[in-house]
């Protein structure tokens, strides 16, 4: 098959959605299939520093929020020209906005079929991006807009329940066929470095963690929407209760000063540590010195972080969260709570239990191996071909097709 894959963000920036994008291309890559990437191109950026003739890079302008993310202004012809001289058969869109435009667009030219990945709950995301006026915009205008993005999207994958019960509710979109394919971990890249107990020692000392001390780890972008400043104030009150907790915040973002600030308040920098930006090709480093991951996020839809937590052999302490449902198991592998402050008690739970967080750790890691890439490539394969079976015939794909083609996929 030939595949294009459509992106609002991708290499050399990071982020889940990039993330995502690289691995499925990977995968497909290796399964026997051709994929092309159509993405922006960010400030500064030579593309003849890849000099990869599968990567299509058009004209972008700093979006006018969050970090590292671009408005696309794709030239029609020029992505239309791209995809015929590959031979493309089938468009999936990993975003919403301009460049979905373009993969919408050019389907229509070429009359072949463009899918997408929900990947963001704008309901939860709007009042933090559009900050301060979002907090004005009403959920209803939100909910308008979405539909309207996804609206001409032939079929959907979803990440999680949570996202395909979201698209399939009243107000949005219950006719689009869709079908849930949970995101995936690449295990040989995530783990690709070799990591010796020096490395371990080496990063706790610069860190300030001493023999003894029972760390917990953020990881992700540290920033209002992801509820940080919740987390925070969880992270005070259970390192007010022990004296042996060390926490640390890996990743960076806008509400990181004000933490760093309010820690330094308290007189906590000893006990709160935040590491700023680190590269991905390291972070399997800085799981390796956690014992808990943490996070109050609420806004998921299936968190990359927690799978990568899971690989790292972490138990998971987070808020009850459809997003989390087949990740944390509660009691077995983490624990979900109702509310910031039943936090609390479940993370002094685990560390004042060495046995159980070894327990837990250990029904991690078993949970991290039913998310593996291939099972995740080969299951967006069958949806690619389903999708293709009925396009452009009469008789549209309906979601009964597409699970069914999913649930028959077994990895061999």
């Amino acid at each position: 098959m030939n595949i294009a894959l459509f992106s609002d963000s991708y290499l050399p920036t990071k982020s889940g959605i990039v993330t995502v994008v690289v691995q499925l291309r990977k995968i497909l890559t290796e399964l026997g299939h051709h994929v092309v990437i159509v993405t922006v191109c960010p400030n500064g950026y030579d593309d003849s520093e890849d000099n990869d003739p599968d990567v299509l890079r058009v004209y972008s302008i700093p979006a006018p929020v969050g970090d590292n993310q671009y408005i696309a202004f794709p030239h029609k012809k020029v992505v239309i020209n791209f995809l015929k001289q590959h031979n493309i058969q089938i468009i999936h869109s990993h975003t919403e906005f301009y460049i979905a435009h373009a993969a919408k667009s050019a389907g229509k030219a070429l009359h072949i079929p463009v899918v997408a990945t929900t990947h963001t709950m704008w309901e939860d995301f709007y009042k933090y991006y559009l900050f301060p006026m979002g907090r004005m915009v009403p959920v209803k205008v939100i909910r308008k807009i979405v539909k309207r993005l996804y609206k001409k999207f032939y079929a959907l994958i979803n990440v999680s329940e949570k996202a395909r019960d979201y698209f399939k509710s009243p107000f949005m979109l219950p006719f689009t066929p869709s079908v849930v394919i949970p995101n995936a971990i690449d295990t040989e890249a995530f783990l690709s470095r070799v990591i010796t107990e020096s490395d371990r020692n080496l990063l706790k000392k610069r860190l300030g963690i001493n023999d003894g001390d029972v760390t917990l780890i953020f990881v992700g972008r540290v920033v209002e929407e992801k509820r940080v400043e919740e987390l925070f104030e969880v992270i005070v009150r259970v390192l007010k209760a022990r004296e042996n907790i060390k926490m640390v915040f890996v990743g960076s973002g806008g509400a990181s000063y004000a933490l760093e600030a309010e820690t330094a308040r308290l007189k906590l920098e000893d006990r709160i540590i935040f590491t700023g930006f680190v590269n991905w090709d390291n972070l399997s480093l800085y799981y390796s010195i956690g014992d808990i991951f943490v996070t109050a996020s609420l806004s998921e839809m299936h968190s990359m972080t927690a799978l990568e937590a899971l690989l790292s052999h972490l138990p998971i302490v987070c808020r009850r969260d459809d997003s989390f449902s087949d990740t944390v198991f509660h009691g077995k592998n983490g624990y979900f709570a109702d509310s910031d402050e039943e936090m609390d008690g479940f993370i002094l739970d685990l560390v004042d239990n060495e046995h159980k967080r070894k327990e837990f750790a250990d029904a991690s890691f078993e949970v991290s191996q039913n998310f593996s890439i291939r099972l995740h490539g080969l299951r967006t394969v069958a949806f690619y071909k389903e999708v293709l079976k009925h396009y452009p015939l009469p008789s549209p794909v309906f979601d009964r097709d597409l699970k069914k083609a999913i649930d028959s996929v077994k990895l061999t």
